[in-house]
Protein backbone atom coordinates (compact mmCIF):
# COMPACT_ATOMS: atom_id res chain seq x y z
CA UNK A 1 0.00 0.00 0.00
CA UNK A 2 1.71 3.20 -1.41
CA UNK A 3 -0.68 5.74 0.04
CA UNK A 4 -3.57 5.63 2.70
CA UNK A 5 -5.95 8.49 3.38
CA UNK A 6 -6.21 9.88 6.60
CA UNK A 7 -8.60 12.09 8.40
CA UNK A 8 -8.20 14.51 11.26
CA UNK A 9 -11.22 15.89 13.49
CA UNK A 10 -10.61 19.23 14.67
CA UNK A 11 -12.72 22.36 15.52
CA UNK A 12 -10.54 24.11 12.27
CA UNK A 13 -9.74 23.59 8.75
CA UNK A 14 -6.04 22.48 8.87
CA UNK A 15 -4.66 22.56 5.21
CA UNK A 16 -0.77 22.06 6.39
CA UNK A 17 -0.37 20.56 9.67
CA UNK A 18 2.89 21.91 11.37
CA UNK A 19 5.63 19.72 12.30
CA UNK A 20 6.64 19.78 16.39
CA UNK A 21 3.20 21.35 17.14
CA UNK A 22 0.55 19.79 19.61
CA UNK A 23 0.64 18.44 22.97
CA UNK A 24 3.05 16.68 24.48
CA UNK A 25 0.82 14.58 26.74
CA UNK A 26 -1.05 12.79 24.27
CA UNK A 27 -0.79 8.92 23.95
CA UNK A 28 2.19 8.62 21.44
CA UNK A 29 3.94 12.01 22.89
CA UNK A 30 4.12 14.91 20.24
CA UNK A 31 2.38 14.21 16.93
CA UNK A 32 -0.26 14.59 14.09
CA UNK A 33 -3.32 12.27 15.27
CA UNK A 34 -5.63 10.98 12.24
CA UNK A 35 -7.72 7.72 11.90
CA UNK A 36 -8.63 6.04 8.70
CA UNK A 37 -12.18 6.12 9.59
CA UNK A 38 -14.23 9.09 8.65
CA UNK A 39 -17.25 9.13 10.77
CA UNK A 40 -14.83 8.63 13.57
CA UNK A 41 -13.19 11.61 13.11
CA UNK A 42 -16.33 13.46 12.83
CA UNK A 43 -16.91 11.60 16.27
CA UNK A 44 -13.80 12.72 17.73
CA UNK A 45 -13.94 16.80 16.21
CA UNK A 46 -17.29 17.33 17.78
CA UNK A 47 -18.01 18.45 21.88
CA UNK A 48 -21.61 18.67 23.08
CA UNK A 49 -21.91 22.31 22.19
CA UNK A 50 -19.40 22.90 18.95
CA UNK A 51 -19.53 21.88 15.90
CA UNK A 52 -15.96 20.66 13.96
CA UNK A 53 -14.63 19.23 10.65
CA UNK A 54 -13.06 16.02 9.54
CA UNK A 55 -10.04 17.15 7.87
CA UNK A 56 -8.74 14.59 4.78
CA UNK A 57 -5.19 13.62 3.82
CA UNK A 58 -3.31 11.07 1.83
CA UNK A 59 -0.49 9.75 3.36
CA UNK A 60 2.44 8.96 1.24
CA UNK A 61 3.54 5.67 2.85
CA UNK A 62 6.75 5.28 0.32
CA UNK A 63 10.24 5.26 2.32
CA UNK A 64 8.34 5.91 5.82
CA UNK A 65 9.10 3.44 9.17
CA UNK A 66 5.64 2.71 10.89
CA UNK A 67 5.19 1.16 13.93
CA UNK A 68 1.67 -0.77 14.31
CA UNK A 69 0.82 -2.02 17.63
CA UNK A 70 -1.65 -4.49 16.15
CA UNK A 71 1.42 -6.38 14.91
CA UNK A 72 2.74 -9.85 16.07
CA UNK A 73 5.43 -9.38 18.35
CA UNK A 74 3.70 -6.37 20.33
CA UNK A 75 1.30 -6.28 23.47
CA UNK A 76 -1.05 -4.57 25.57
CA UNK A 77 1.81 -4.29 27.72
CA UNK A 78 3.35 -2.56 24.84
CA UNK A 79 0.97 0.14 23.93
CA UNK A 80 0.24 0.73 28.25
CA UNK A 81 4.09 1.40 28.59
CA UNK A 82 3.55 4.33 25.77
CA UNK A 83 0.70 5.38 27.65
CA UNK A 84 2.72 5.95 30.87
CA UNK A 85 5.64 7.57 29.21
CA UNK A 86 3.12 10.13 27.70
CA UNK A 87 -0.12 10.51 29.34
CA UNK A 88 -0.81 12.25 33.12
CA UNK A 89 -0.93 8.91 35.40
CA UNK A 90 -1.97 9.61 39.58
CA UNK A 91 0.52 7.10 41.01
CA UNK A 92 -1.75 6.28 43.51
CA UNK A 93 -0.02 3.62 45.35
CA UNK A 94 2.98 1.50 45.45
CA UNK A 95 1.83 -1.44 43.21
CA UNK A 96 1.25 1.21 40.21
CA UNK A 97 5.07 2.92 41.00
CA UNK A 98 6.64 -0.34 41.10
CA UNK A 99 4.41 -0.92 37.61
CA UNK A 100 5.43 1.74 35.86
CA UNK A 101 8.81 1.32 36.77
CA UNK A 102 9.03 -2.92 35.42
CA UNK A 103 7.14 -1.88 32.24
CA UNK A 104 8.94 1.22 31.33
CA UNK A 105 11.74 -1.21 31.90
CA UNK A 106 10.89 -3.88 29.33
CA UNK A 107 8.30 -2.75 27.53
CA UNK A 108 9.27 0.63 26.10
CA UNK A 109 9.83 1.46 22.44
CA UNK A 110 11.68 3.75 20.65
CA UNK A 111 9.27 5.15 18.97
CA UNK A 112 11.45 8.08 17.94
CA UNK A 113 13.00 6.05 15.59
CA UNK A 114 9.18 5.82 13.53
CA UNK A 115 7.98 8.28 11.15
CA UNK A 116 4.28 6.97 11.72
CA UNK A 117 2.73 4.95 14.31
CA UNK A 118 -0.55 3.09 14.76
CA UNK A 119 -2.70 1.55 17.47
CA UNK A 120 -4.98 1.88 20.17
CA UNK A 121 -6.59 5.75 20.94
CA UNK A 122 -6.71 6.19 24.32
CA UNK A 123 -10.14 7.87 24.80
CA UNK A 124 -12.21 8.12 27.86
CA UNK A 125 -13.68 4.29 28.62
CA UNK A 126 -9.89 2.90 26.99
CA UNK A 127 -7.90 5.07 29.75
CA UNK A 128 -10.37 3.50 32.23
CA UNK A 129 -9.61 -0.01 31.24
CA UNK A 130 -6.08 1.21 31.46
CA UNK A 131 -5.84 2.81 35.08
CA UNK A 132 -8.23 -0.57 36.08
CA UNK A 133 -5.19 -2.02 35.06
CA UNK A 134 -2.77 -0.36 36.66
CA UNK A 135 -4.51 -0.51 40.05
CA UNK A 136 -4.69 -4.46 39.78
CA UNK A 137 -8.56 -4.73 39.08
CA UNK A 138 -8.34 -6.14 36.11
CA UNK A 139 -5.91 -8.75 34.26
CA UNK A 140 -3.63 -8.06 31.08
CA UNK A 141 -6.06 -10.92 29.14
CA UNK A 142 -9.03 -8.30 30.20
CA UNK A 143 -7.71 -5.22 28.98
CA UNK A 144 -6.72 -6.57 26.33
CA UNK A 145 -9.83 -7.64 25.54
CA UNK A 146 -11.83 -4.58 26.17
CA UNK A 147 -9.30 -2.49 23.73
CA UNK A 148 -11.55 -4.27 21.07
CA UNK A 149 -14.67 -3.59 22.58
CA UNK A 150 -17.18 -0.67 21.03
CA UNK A 151 -15.61 0.06 17.89
CA UNK A 152 -13.69 3.02 19.18
CA UNK A 153 -11.23 3.06 16.84
CA UNK A 154 -7.37 2.89 15.97
CA UNK A 155 -5.65 6.25 15.22
CA UNK A 156 -2.47 6.93 13.13
CA UNK A 157 -0.48 9.43 14.50
CA UNK A 158 2.30 10.87 12.27
CA UNK A 159 5.83 11.38 14.85
CA UNK A 160 8.59 13.04 12.04
CA UNK A 161 9.27 15.80 9.90
CA UNK A 162 9.62 13.10 6.91
CA UNK A 163 5.98 12.37 7.47
CA UNK A 164 4.60 15.62 7.74
CA UNK A 165 6.44 16.08 4.21
CA UNK A 166 4.81 12.77 2.34
CA UNK A 167 0.85 14.39 3.93
CA UNK A 168 -1.34 16.00 1.67
CA UNK A 169 -4.23 18.09 2.06
CA UNK A 170 -7.78 16.73 0.43
CA UNK A 171 -10.34 18.78 1.74
CA UNK A 172 -12.78 18.22 4.50
CA UNK A 173 -16.11 17.85 6.04
CA UNK A 174 -17.96 19.46 8.19
CA UNK A 175 -19.37 18.11 11.35
CA UNK A 176 -22.35 18.63 13.26
CA UNK A 177 -21.88 18.58 16.75
CA UNK A 178 -26.16 17.82 16.96
CA UNK A 179 -25.37 14.58 14.98
CA UNK A 180 -21.69 13.42 16.15
CA UNK A 181 -21.79 14.21 19.50
CA UNK A 182 -24.96 11.98 20.63
CA UNK A 183 -22.78 9.20 18.34
CA UNK A 184 -19.61 9.79 20.15
CA UNK A 185 -21.12 9.38 23.80
CA UNK A 186 -23.23 6.22 22.37
CA UNK A 187 -20.32 4.61 21.17
CA UNK A 188 -18.41 4.86 24.68
CA UNK A 189 -21.38 4.26 26.54
CA UNK A 190 -21.88 0.94 24.45
CA UNK A 191 -17.95 -0.05 25.07
CA UNK A 192 -18.65 0.38 28.78
CA UNK A 193 -21.19 -2.05 28.87
CA UNK A 194 -19.31 -4.64 26.73
CA UNK A 195 -17.01 -3.93 29.28
CA UNK A 196 -18.80 -4.53 32.42
CA UNK A 197 -20.30 -7.72 31.06
CA UNK A 198 -17.29 -8.68 29.90
CA UNK A 199 -15.58 -8.27 33.07
CA UNK A 200 -18.19 -10.66 35.46
CA UNK A 201 -16.96 -12.89 33.04
CA UNK A 202 -14.94 -16.48 34.39
CA UNK A 203 -11.25 -15.84 34.96
CA UNK A 204 -8.80 -18.22 33.70
CA UNK A 205 -6.05 -19.54 35.40
CA UNK A 206 -3.27 -17.98 33.27
CA UNK A 207 -4.99 -14.59 34.03
CA UNK A 208 -1.69 -11.69 34.69
CA UNK A 209 -2.58 -8.98 36.56
CA UNK A 210 0.23 -6.17 37.30
CA UNK A 211 1.70 -7.85 40.40
CA UNK A 212 1.54 -10.93 38.79
CA UNK A 213 3.49 -9.21 35.72
CA UNK A 214 6.16 -7.74 38.34
CA UNK A 215 6.45 -10.78 40.61
CA UNK A 216 6.86 -13.53 37.38
CA UNK A 217 9.23 -11.28 36.06
CA UNK A 218 7.18 -11.45 32.92
CA UNK A 219 8.95 -10.18 29.35
CA UNK A 220 7.59 -9.13 26.08
CA UNK A 221 8.01 -12.75 24.61
CA UNK A 222 5.89 -14.73 26.92
CA UNK A 223 3.32 -16.80 25.27
CA UNK A 224 0.41 -15.67 27.77
CA UNK A 225 0.94 -11.88 26.38
CA UNK A 226 0.16 -12.85 22.84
Amino acid sequence: MAEVTLYHGSVSVIEQPVFGKGKPHNDYGRGFYCTQSLELAKEWAVEEDRDGYANRYALDLQGLKMLDLSQKGFTTLHWITLLLQNRVFTLKNDIIKAGKRYLVEHFSLPVHAYDVIKGYRADDSYFAYAESFLNNMISVQRLSEALKLGNLGEQVVLMSQKSFGQLRFLGYEAADAATYYPLRKARNEQARMEFLSNRRGVLSPDDLYLADIIRGGIKPDDPRLQ
